[in-house]
């Protein structure tokens, strides 16, 4: 047998001192990148729960102004922008809770402050829609503002989607020639 000198014995037990602490550093980045990956995962699906029942309460909202039996009044703004406030009786109340606290969920989850501008705007136009028929019947509702409203949706969803990660929804799918 060979007799191990003290060199050999202390590179031996370097390099392998070396090797578990190389393991051990690329174990603990690996499961940084695990637990980060699952963190945005967790995130995104939080933020697309938020996104979508947001827009469902928006929706919800807009149902509720199109009621002909829905009764609204509408008051000037006492500040900036001065536009009117729309009030709206018990059963009106409930879907006017139900989209603020959507929109205070998403305000709390959303990443980017596209995503909050989209959301504000939506609101706004929602809120338009509601003031301008506390004068009128449904049917009379002017088109401008369903228009208003619909771009407002359309660019919430294109910011909310680009949160996500997800691609565009309203590019034309077909690009044939």
């Amino acid at each position: 047998m060979v007799p191990v000198s003290l060199i050999q014995a202390g590179v031996t037990a370097t390099t392998t001192m070396l090797a578990v602490l190389i393991g051990g550093w690329l174990t603990v980045r690996a499961q940084d990148r695990l637990w980060r990956r699952d963190q945005d995962r967790q995130w995104r699906d939080i933020r697309l729960n938020a996104y979508t029942d947001f827009v469902g309460a928006v929706r919800e909202y807009v149902a509720h102004v199109l009621n002909p039996a829905a009764r609204i009044t509408a008051v000037p703004r006492p500040r900036d922008p001065g536009d009117l406030m729309p009030f709206f009786d018990d059963e009106g109340s409930r879907y006017r809770e139900r989209l603020e606290s959507t929109k205070t969920a998403l305000r709390l989850v959303a990443g980017k402050t596209e995503v909050v501008s989209g959301s504000s705007e939506l609101v706004r136009q929602a809120r338009l829609l509601a003031a301008t028929r506390a004068g009128s019947e449904a049917e009379a509702l002017p088109a401008d503002r369903f228009d208003a409203l619909w771009e407002a949706e359309r660019r919430f969803i294109e910011v909310a989607r680009a949160e996500l990660g997800l691609p565009s929804a309203f590019q034309a799918v077909d690009q044939r020639a």
